[in-house]
């Protein structure tokens, strides 16, 4: 069974900053791979909605959310079984405060 990866405009506007910031700093070339890999990463919970793990605060396992892991960066989401649907809410890189950007949804 396939899911369907809806992402939030939060979290398409959290990844194109760490594309542009990327980009900006390493190159276009470097952030564009970037982009690839977490496309990538984030296209496999179609297949394996459970990939990602529990979080570790409470307050974001208690409203539902998984975290998938990805080198430097988190993305937080919400699996809908009833409807087949992953929902991406947020992508951070790690060494952010990602609680409150996260709880602020």
């Amino acid at each position: 069974m396939s899911y369907k990866i809806v992402r939030t405009e939060k979290a398409d506007a959290l990844i194109r900053d760490i594309i542009c910031y990327i980009a900006d700093n390493f190159g276009v070339n470097t952030a564009l791979e970037k982009l690839d890999e977490m496309e990538a990463s984030i296209n496999a919970l179609a297949d394996n909605p459970y990939l990602g793990e529990i979080p570790r605060y409470t307050v974001l396992r208690r409203q539902g959310y998984r975290v998938l892991v990805l080198k430097k960066d988190m993305v937080f989401y919400k699996i809908d079984d009833k409807n087949e649907q992953i929902i991406i809410y947020a992508v951070v890189d790690q060494r952010q405060d990602y609680l409150d950007i996260v709880r602020s949804f």
